[in-house]
């Protein structure tokens, strides 16, 4: 294992995403071989100015999925929960729009992804701040009105939605909390004692400083709430050295030292790719119960990747090889999961004694950056209308004169005018605009700014061409 390639690669990612800090560990059989932390983040002594450790606590996003996941088997393999058993077992009043298909829901499809229940729907939710302790309860009670968007089990559709309701599933048949269950049954075996379920908690234990991207820009963000709903989804915080432990475990047939989280038949389960899944260009494989299953040039990976608004992460092991590694950073790159799936798939490739996937995601950061130039093309739009308008009132021979003039002047500016208004009008109505505001704010702010200009803008235009038109001696306004 190259531990020097690994960290000139993380240390490239960095650079090229503008992230401002990292912690890595690798592991490899039974052993933590090599843990490393890069760039600053860590708010004491100085404010963002010391590098993380393999102790300092991250948000790790999505990685939480797994750690449900293990739960629900360890409740499976005790005889509390089963696999193919409809969700109404364990939680009677669980009802969507369609109560057929609420009603044939098992464990297994949550678990899976397979479920039909709606990406978008789990996004909004991250947008659900409520911080009462029955959140996760009354979120997956709110499904209730919710229109699955295919039939259960028929193909995989990722969702936090399936794993929101497996942490109340893991309450119901456990008779804990999902936050003392994991704790005493997971934390504890596997001697993660940096690990929390409170963001309060993990301050007190030095947090490091999440940053948001404002138009490719790093910016601090210490103090942005917390979606307590979505805990069993993807708000847990970890460390480095915790997450090593975690993945030791998965290595070692769900040992870590003397403790034994799980037999080696249920570990298996757990990565046995059970859905088939595409990211587009980034690939494909198959999806099982918190992981990722894809192909490395002949080898396979398990991973999975996490974000939060502030923070990204990415877990990956290959059996074959013994080996896995796990790295947090301390910022979400634009808010794209599929930034960080890139970065994660390079890092396992590396780990496996590969070279890197080619970047494929460059143009991402020049569209963030270029995002101000809509509202400056808008006001230049406004500028030369003026202009134009007041042409064809001083110079009635000017104006327009024909169906394809008139459509070039009229008709033509209210595409892209009525496509930004259309945006904003979607995103407001599917509640996805609040997700923006929270995991791409530049964007969200851009679009909320230019949208709404735009359709004003489409109707005051429209009149004003027309009135100029038709009234050409008059002044321009």
């Amino acid at each position: 294992m190259n531990t020097d390639a690994i960290d000139a690669y993380i240390e490239q990612q960095m650079r090229r995403w503008h992230i401002p800090g990292a912690a890595l560990a690798v592991v490899e059989g039974d052993r933590i071989v090599h843990t490393q932390g890069f760039g600053r983040g860590v708010s004491h002594p100085r404010p963002g100015g010391e590098a993380p450790t393999a102790q300092t606590p991250f948000f790790i996003g999505s990685l939480t999925k797994s750690i449900t996941a293990l739960a629900v088997m360890q409740l499976v393999e005790a005889g509390k929960v089963e696999l193919d058993a409809a969700v109404q077992r364990y939680l009677p009043w669980f009802r969507m729009a369609d109560r057929q298909a609420a009603a044939q829901m098992t464990v297994r499809h949550l678990l899976n992804q397979t479920s039909g229940l709606p990406m978008i729907g789990g996004n909004v939710a991250l947008a659900d701040l409520d911080d009462r302790p029955d959140a996760t309860e009354r979120q997956v009670r709110a499904l209730s009105t919710l229109k699955a968007n295919r039939p259960v089990g028929s193909k995989w559709e990722y969702s936090n939605l399936n794993y929101n309701v497996l942490g109340l599933i893991v309450e119901a048949a456990s008779g804990e909390s999902y936050a003392d269950y994991i704790r005493d049954h997971i934390l504890a075996p596997l001697e993660m004692s940096r690990t929390y379920t409170s963001k309060a908690a993990a301050k007190q234990n030095g947090l490091a400083r999440g940053h948001r991207h404002w138009f490719s820009l790093p910016i601090p963000a210490p103090d942005l709430p917390v979606p307590r709903g979505s805990l069993p989804s993807g708000q847990l915080i970890s460390c480095a050295q915790d997450m090593a432990n975690y993945l030791i475990a998965h290595l070692n047939d769900g040992r870590y030292g003397d403790g034994q989280v799980l037999s080696a038949a249920g570990i298996d389960e757990l990565h046995r790719g059970a859905a088939e899944f595409s990211y587009g260009s980034l690939g494909a494989g198959r999806y099982g119960m918190g992981w990722f299953e894809t192909e490395l040039d002949g080898t396979t990976a398990y991973s999975h990747g996490g974000n939060v608004p502030d923070f990204s992460a990415f877990m990956a092991l290959v059996l074959e090889q013994q080996q896995g590694a796990v790295v947090l950073f301390n910022a979400d790159p634009y808010g794209l999961p599929m930034i960080t799936e890139e970065i994660g798939m390079g890092l396992a490739a590396v780990l496996a004694g590969q070279q890197p996937p080619p970047a494929q995601l460059e143009f991402i950061q020049w569209i963030m950056r270029l995002l101000p130039l809509i509202p400056l093309a808008q006001v230049a739009g406004v500028l030369v209308t003026r202009r134009r308008l007041s042409r064809w009132r001083r110079e009635p021979a000017s104006r327009p004169r024909g169906r394809l003039a008139w459509g070039r002047h009229l008709l033509l500016p209210l595409i892209p005018n009525l496509a930004l208004a259309g945006i904003l009008a979607y995103l407001r109505s599917s509640g996805l605009i609040r997700f923006l505001h929270f995991y791409m704010p530049d964007l969200a702010w851009t679009v909320r700014m230019s949208g709404g200009f735009a359709g004003a803008w489409a109707l005051l235009r429209t009149g004003l061409v027309l009135r100029s038109a038709c009234k050409p001696g008059r002044p321009a306004p």
